[in-house]
């Protein structure tokens, strides 16, 4: 909480299921609800992502996210709250978690500091780089050293691009694959594809490690759907492909995130071979981690090779 009063200037105020293990989803949207009734509370910052954030969406009041929109920042299974706030209009931050890109290390990355702090104060417009390094997983959170240390990080690679030389600018959507593989199936993207028109499809995966043919299987659904017809760009994150119980070799890595890479591209080309791609963008999963617009806008260059986010 520190950490995040330096960074941002702003007062942290925890909620009750902060440290309450086990919290029903009843208490966990009474604490949304009540954050984002209270006229004092100007942003929501989650603590970490989950696997049953489906199950909270239901107790959430519309009426009040409508009635004093507020900035909302989540990565991973907080999924299910973008498109929830998305299908009532109110834009928010996919990315960032207190126990994830707060507490761990010896400090807030860079980009994340700097996204976070776009996010929550001065709403600036920033080019998204490549910060050179990454991790998949941190130290154990068993292990104090976990409050010190990064945990093993390698170098990255240059991003990969796809599709036609243009500049795409538009809204995004989207988020952790398999979630909103769970949104589809539960019914919570009820609209029309050409929601999507013109937008920017924001697309990574988690530590689940879902297969190359995983994401086929998934990325094909949505692209029957009309989903990946509907965009006119798609940014995929570098995606994690180690566990702490899955610790392939350099080569191994580097076959997975290929083979990903190269599954996506794929797809996409078959549903619409206009959309511009770009893979390997930090915004997922792994860390050092980007903070980006959902909803918002962003531009995508494929002529320069820039990415730029709007956090106003």
């Amino acid at each position: 909480m520190a950490r995040l009063e330096r960074v941002t200037g702003l007062v942290p105020v925890e909620y009750p299921t902060t440290r309450q293990l086990g919290a029903s989803a009843k208490e966990r949207a009474r604490d949304l609800n009540e954050a984002f009734a209270d006229p004092a509370i100007r942003a929501v910052l989650t603590t970490i992502g989950g696997e049953d954030l489906i199950t909270v969406i239901p107790h959430l009041d519309p009426h009040l996210v409508r009635s004093d929109p507020k900035p909302f920042l989540g990565t991973s299974d907080n999924t299910n709250v973008h498109t929830w706030l998305w299908t009532q209009g109110v834009a928010s931050f996919h990315g960032g978690s207190s126990q994830v890109h707060l507490g761990p290390g010896p400090d807030v990355d860079d980009i994340h500091a700097r996204s976070l702090l776009a996010a929550l104060v001065t709403g600036e417009t920033l080019e998204i780089t490549d910060p050179g390094e990454s991790e998949d997983f941190g130290r154990h959170w068993n292990d104090r050293s976990a409050l010190r240390e990064f945990g093993d990080r390698e170098p990255t690679k240059d991003w990969v691009w796809a599709g036609p030389a243009r500049v795409v600018t538009g809204p995004t959507w989207g988020g952790c694959l398999e979630v909103l593989q769970w949104i589809l199936t539960a019914g919570r993207f009820p609209q029309d594809p050409a929601v999507l028109d013109g937008g920017i499809l924001l697309v990574e995966t988690s530590e689940e490690l879902p297969s190359a043919r995983e994401v086929r299987w998934i990325l094909r659904s949505m692209g029957e759907r009309g989903l990946l017809a509907a965009v006119d760009a798609v940014l995929v994150a570098r995606p994690p492909v180690s566990t702490f119980e899955d610790r392939p070799d350099l080569a191994e890595r580097s076959r997975r995130r290929t083979e990903q890479c190269e599954t996506v591209i794929e797809v996409i080309g078959r549903y619409n071979p206009d959309a511009v791609v770009c893979v390997g963008i930090p915004f997922g999963h792994t860390r050092p981690q980007w903070i980006l617009p959902h909803g918002g806008t962003m531009t995508i260059d494929s002529t320069t090779r820039q990415v730029t986010a709007d956090y106003s």
